[in-house]
């Protein structure tokens, strides 16, 4: 079906239910980042492939928010849908709520299917409908128009992940999200976020690409744990681990009614349990809404997870390396004079050489290969059908990373295929650098958020007057989701601190519209600083150890802006990668890694 047919049997639907107005969100039961294709229903609805986006449909209106990574993208998609665009990151944009407000008269009704709001977005948006009169019903209308060609949920097998790469057992885990419970007073936790029950029960999947999770549900409880999944997921390996650790598996809505007969005192992440799940919960239990105990314990890596993603950054580093030198030898340049080299022959060709690396599982995101304007498209992602044929000149944008059973990565670097470097660029490239480097060598005393670090690594672009929309830096997990929180670097305001073994990405960029973007990004890991020559408080000190390893295009460097500091921090970081990635190459990749890290 066409998106306009689709629109008009969802609108038949509204009518029938007595709606006028119903929201679709780019998210599942488990409010993930990444989702099964069960769950891609705002894709289904308008086209709109990004990972962020929210629908509304009205009786005479179909409309979809956005953010700004996502702005040309759906501006390209949804040409010619009748779905209209509204850039929720501009300052005149209104919000959803707002928006539903201002175009509904009072005594209208809004519908939402339950199982796909978090319990926190849910009452967000029933208080602000109440106060303008407007109703909101619990009600599924994707699910009866979304029959031929839906996606199964999946039903892989997974399995347990050794204590050797995930350092500590599972009983451990139990202690301690036990302990926390305690505090809370809570007989039980329910849990929905699929990476924090891989975490706590040291289980892996792939049931979500990218992401080696597995859909279920979980409920601790003092003295058991219950795992709700689909019983063909489930060997008899898994059964035998699982039930040595006290864990019993029901099928996976099973949940539903077993929440229903569970009383005391409820634990749940309202930003991460659904409404659904909330609304089954005994009525006569007490319910408890607080941070997820087990998001915090799991932004803390420990020495042997920390340890493992120094490896998988290694391995990465090797398959980087070889990527770059087959990029640019002379078999490869002759084949993209002809046009014989897409952005697609990019992706495809960095995953065969990481698949060459030890203990790697699959890539941590859909690698994003933008050549020229296409980089400054943030989250472009290229097709076979509709990629760029890529040439030996202009910028080249390669953001991509890699799930090893040591660790996930994550890495963005720039580079210039060839051709004079327009000053334009250079400068660019140059503030970015800049401000990835004074982000990632800055210290700081414990206590400090992530918030108050942005400005540093934006300070030398807004001198010129240009800055990004997207976040300067998200939380990365240990084989488990390349954005994980509950840390960031970014301008809105977050109450978490950075604490040492927290992961993050440190990724600042620049992208002209239609000529290149620009973004140069590492994983640095929070570490103590061992001492501070002139610090006049016995406050902790923190500071960033930096994971990735791969050098920078020093040809886009304009040598006029830097700083003696800055470039020894890069000469410095560069004779690292080399120390440690040229043990693990041939003599003829060693050499050609010396020449791109020699000092500058």
């Amino acid at each position: 079906m066409e998106v306009q047919e689709k629109l008009a049997l969802l609108r038949g639907l509204m009518q029938r239910e007595g709606l006028t107005a119903y929201i679709v969100p780019s998210t599942d039961p488990h409010a993930s980042e990444y989702m099964a294709s069960h769950w891609t229903e705002v894709c289904w609805l308008t086209s709109f492939t990004g990972e962020a986006g929210t629908a509304v449909v009205t009786l005479d209106k179909a409309l979809l928010w956005t953010d700004s990574r996502y702005y040309l993208q759906a501006g390209i998609q949804l040409e010619g849908t009748t779905v209209s665009l509204m850039r929720e990151s501009d300052i005149d944009c209104p919000k959803i709520e707002e928006w539903l407000c201002d175009n509904l008269e009072s005594g209208k009704t809004v519908g939402v299917n339950p199982e796909m709001w978090s319990v926190d977005g849910y009452k967000k948006l029933r208080d602000k409908m109440q106060e303008a009169g407007i109703g909101l019903k619990s009600v599924d209308l994707i699910r009866p128009l979304w029959i031929d060609g839906r996606p199964a949920i999946p039903t892989d097998t997974f399995y347990e992940f050794d204590t050797r790469y995930a350092g500590e057992s599972l009983q451990s885990k139990f202690a301690r999200i036990r302990t926390k419970m305690s505090e809370k007073q809570a007989d039980a936790m329910v849990v929905s976020a699929l990476d924090e029950i891989a975490w706590l029960l040291n289980i892996r999947g792939n049931d979500v690409e990218y992401n080696p999770v597995v859909i279920s549900y979980l409920v601790l409880e003092k003295e058991k744990c219950t795992l709700f999944v689909l019983p063909e997921k489930v060997t008899r390996e898994v059964t035998a681990y699982l039930s040595a650790n006290g864990v019993e598996i029901k099928g996976y809505e099973e949940v539903f009614s077993y929440l229903k007969y569970l009383g005391g005192t409820i634990l749940f992440d309202g930003a991460k349990v659904n409404e659904a799940l909330y609304e089954a919960i005994n009525p006569t239990a007490k319910k408890v809404n607080s941070k997820s105990p087990i998001r915090v314990a799991k932004s803390h890596k420990n020495d042997i997870e920390l340890a493992g993603v120094r490896r998988a950054m290694e391995q990465d580093g090797v398959a980087l390396t070889r990527f770059f030198r087959w990029l640019e030898s002379d078999a490869t340049r002759t084949h993209m004079a002809a046009g014989r080299v897409s952005e697609w022959d990019l992706m495809v060709k960095l995953r065969e050489f990481r698949m060459m690396g030890k203990r790697f599982i699959e890539e941590s995101f859909g690698t994003i290969a933008g050549y020229r304007g296409n980089g400054a498209i943030v989250h472009y992602a290229a097709t076979k059908e509709n990629a760029a044929t890529v040439y030996p000149k202009d910028m080249l944008l390669l953001d991509s990373g890699g799930q090893y059973l040591d660790g996930t990565t994550d890495i963005t670097r720039t580079v210039w295929l060839g051709g004079e470097i327009p000053a334009q660029a250079k400068r660019d490239y140059t503030y970015v650098l800049k401000g990835h480097l004074m982000l990632g060598h800055i210290r700081w005393p414990r206590g400090t958020r992530g918030n108050q670090l942005d400005a540093l690594a934006k300070q030398y672009m807004w001198q010129a007057g240009i800055t990004y929309g997207h976040g300067t830096g998200h939380g990365v997990g240990h084989f488990l989701s390349c954005h994980e929180g509950p840390q960031n670097i970014r301008t809105d305001m977050n109450p978490t601190v950075l604490e040492a073994g927290q992961i993050c990405s440190d990724e600042p960029g620049i992208y002209r519209t239609g000529k290149w973007g620009i973004r140069t990004e590492n994983l640095v890991a929070v570490t103590p600083v061992e001492s501070t020559e002139q610090a006049t408080t016995e406050d902790e000190w923190l500071t960033w150890e930096t994971l990735t390893l791969c050098p920078y295009d020093t040809t886009l460097i304009d040598f006029t802006l830097l700083t003696d500091q800055e470039r020894q921090w890069i000469n410095d970081y560069h004779a690292e990668v080399y120390r440690r990635v040229s043990p693990l190459l041939s003599a003829e990749e060693a050499e050609w890694l010396k020449e791109k890290c020699k000092a500058i």
